[in-house]
């Protein structure tokens, strides 16, 4: 039987992007005002199925043959990322390496 493939559970800490205003025109003053407020500040829970320097992916839910859509957030949107549960099957190698890239736990 092959053996199945299992990933970490990871918690991300993320700054989304964000647009604010109305379908055609907007008052300049209250736009200006919204334009100081801080990006929101995300939190995502999944499987982490990729990463590179460039993105990571998260499924929410996984099964043999099917699986929920992916969640893919760009590296420089990311604050932190916290290894909630840490799945045996998954080989890091001595380097700590995934797909020949390095696992930060902390940008």
């Amino acid at each position: 039987m092959a053996k199945k493939r299992q990933y970490d559970i990871v918690e991300i800490h993320w700054i989304d992007a964000e647009e604010h205003g109305e379908i055609g025109w907007n008052n300049t003053k209250e736009q200006l005002a919204y334009a100081k407020k801080p990006c929101p500040t995300m939190k995502s829970v999944g499987y982490e199925v990729y990463r590179d320097e460039d993105h990571i992916s998260l499924l929410s839910s996984i099964g043999d043959k099917e699986c929920s859509s992916i969640e893919k957030i760009p590296m420089a949107f990311i604050k932190s990322i916290n290894v909630l549960v840490k799945e045996p099957g998954v080989d890091l190698g001595s380097s700590g390496l995934r797909s020949k890239q390095k696992r930060k736990t902390k940008l």
